[in-house]
């Protein structure tokens, strides 16, 4: 089986870190550490889709109320 093959066929899971940052990562797998699940699983395509749909603020959470307290709600 060749890697695309698979790749079309693998199940996906997003997760999301502490900052608020999304990737995808094989539901076979344990997540990485500091990563939790979103409850979104599906083919890769799916899964960056949601992602797309998601995260839309591509900015750390800890860098988005750091801007937010010193009143740079940009």
């Amino acid at each position: 089986m060749y890697q695309d093959d698979k790749e079309e066929t693998t199940i996906y899971k997003v997760v999301v870190n502490h900052e608020e940052q999304y990737s995808i990562w094989p539901s076979d797998r344990q997540n990485p550490a500091g990563w939790n699940d979103v409850g979104k699983n599906g083919l890769k395509q799916e899964c960056l889709d949601y992602i797309k749909e998601v995260w839309t603020d591509m900015r750390p959470l800890s860098l988005r109320q750091k801007m937010q307290e010193s009143g740079h709600n940009t």
